[in-house]
């Protein structure tokens, strides 16, 4: 059985690492502020899917940057629920690409062929290609004519296939059985090279059996493994969650945070099916949830929202209860399954905003399997690493963190705080005694908006004396978020 990160007794090394505060890992305790999650801003729509070979359902979009390209995957297919074959023409695997993450192109590389021509974008038909997911190997062992690497999954034969690839554009099977074969896999399963443990690891969806600690219905959750080899994996185990499992988690969307590897990101859909109650009733477009629901009850009453949950070994995750991405208020083709689910990668791009800094960019699909096809991919935003913050009112709150070394001279904050607010900072030794010369009246009050606001004391901004020394941050805020630490 793993030990707790947190049930160590010894201090926390955290290095030069970049910390967010996406956790309580570094945090003893709070008084008069709390951890707050943050949601990202809705930006432009930056892609439709009108041409012949996409369709209403496209799906299990995969973002990375690439160099300078910004690379994008998914599915195209279309259904029309009113007929009783509803695939109106098989999946397809398309491609598309930005130079700067928000203007996408679809070109045409004349690979497969669709209706008779081959000027598309698609880059993988047939079998074994169904939700195709793939990502680029930074295994500085990865042989050459295995640079990208990929997972997608077979309905027929039941497990994930392996494929590889020299160039991102054109694939092949790197063999001829599934890979993986414990799991249901019927939506976005992921894989990886992780840099900062040396292995492959996958995620991908099962029907977790029995019941919660509350009563209700396990179901739709998640599994993972991890490898030296990519083609042969292990037994998969669950996933653990803290406080406890929310809700049933259809895909999974979990990578490491590019800026600090260490700590996997995860955005998972959240599937709810209260079935027909009256708000269910009040939703957009009754009358099409009703031949959804000839389908199958839950077409027509499940609804699907963007989650935001995070892990420092890959197997417990902390899952925050509520929406990362709520459906939101559009009076049409909203709230319906089907919609929310997030691209896999973030991309870190240009600020939304002339003469800011830049952001991150998730993109997350809407208005999917419509009776007219107004699918959409839109574009979120928000501050670098601005997911989860420790937050004070204007009358103050403090955070005392946990005993930890680091290596570094300098101490830098992500913060953000409001015209009469401010933050300082008292270093202690792990008993709460002060450090002499960085008291909190020694701390220059730290106030604005920024991503690397370096802190200083009367005596400076110097810190490598302390370095490799167990130390205590005590954390004063007023009207201020702090996202993130890193000595540096």
């Amino acid at each position: 059985m793993r030990t707790p990160l947190s049930q160590s007794s010894r201090p926390i090394d955290i290095g030069s690492r970049l910390e967010l505060f996406v956790d309580d890992y570094l945090v003893d305790r709070l008084h008069g502020a709390t951890r707050i999650l943050h949601q990202p801003a809705a930006q432009e729509v930056v892609m439709r899917f009108t041409d012949p070979w996409e369709g209403n359902s496209c799906g299990s979009f995969t973002i990375f940057q690439d160099g300078d390209i910004y690379r994008m995957y998914y599915r195209g297919l279309d259904v029309d629920w009113t007929k009783k074959d509803f695939k109106v023409h098989p999946e397809v695997i398309c491609y598309a690409e930005s130079s700067d993450g928000i203007t996408w192109g679809k070109p045409s590389l004349g690979l497969c062929e669709f209706g008779s021509s081959r000027d598309n974008n698609i880059i993988l038909d047939g079998p074994k290609t169904q939700s195709f997911v793939p990502f680029r190997d930074d295994n500085p062992n990865c042989a050459s004519d295995a640079l990208y690497k990929a997972v997608a999954y077979e309905k027929m034969y039941g497990g994930l296939y392996a494929f590889k690839s020299a160039n991102a554009i054109h694939w092949s099977l790197m063999a001829d059985h599934p890979v993986i074969t414990d799991g249901a896999f019927d939506s976005t399963n992921l894989a990886f090279w992780d840099s900062v443990r040396g292995e492959y690891r996958e995620y991908h969806r099962e029907f977790r059996p029995g019941k919660d600690e509350r009563g209700n219905k396990n179901g739709r959750d998640i599994k993972t493994s991890t490898t030296k080899n990519f083609l042969e994996w292990p037994t998969p185990e669950w996933l653990g969650y803290s406080p406890g499992r929310v809700s049933e988690l259809y895909t999974n969307g979990v990578l490491p945070y590019y800026r600090a590897p260490h700590i996997y990101f995860g955005f998972p859909t959240r599937y709810v099916d209260r079935g027909w109650t009256e708000s269910t009733l009040a939703l957009p477009q009754l009358d099409y949830r009703r031949v959804r629901a000839s389908w199958g009850e839950r077409s027509g009453t499940a609804v699907t929202d963007g989650m935001f949950m995070t892990s420092r070994d890959g197997y417990e995750f902390d899952v925050w209860p509520e929406s990362f991405i709520r459906p939101g208020l559009r009076l049409t083709e909203n709230w319906f399954y089907g919609d929310n689910y997030q691209a896999i990668g973030l991309l870190e791009t240009n600020s939304h905003i002339e003469g800011s800094e830049r952001e991150l960019s998730i993109y997350s699909q809407e208005a999917v399997e419509q009776a007219e096809n107004v699918e959409r991919l839109r574009r979120f935003t928000m501050r670098i690493d601005g997911f989860v913050s420790i937050n004070a009112k204007l009358s103050g709150g403090e955070v005392l963190t946990k005993p930890m070394t680091f290596q570094g001279s300098k101490l830098a904050l992500n913060f953000s705080t409001g015209a009469a607010g401010g933050i300082r900072i008292e270093v202690q030794d792990p008993g709460g005694t002060v450090v002499p010369g960085y008291s909190l009246n020694d701390c220059h009050e730290v106030w604005g908006d920024d991503l690397a606001r370096v802190v200083k004391w009367e005596g400076g901004s110097d810190l490598s004396g302390l370095a490799g020394q167990p130390v205590r941050l005590r954390v004063q805020l007023a009207d201020a978020d702090l996202y993130s630490i890193q000595f540096r």
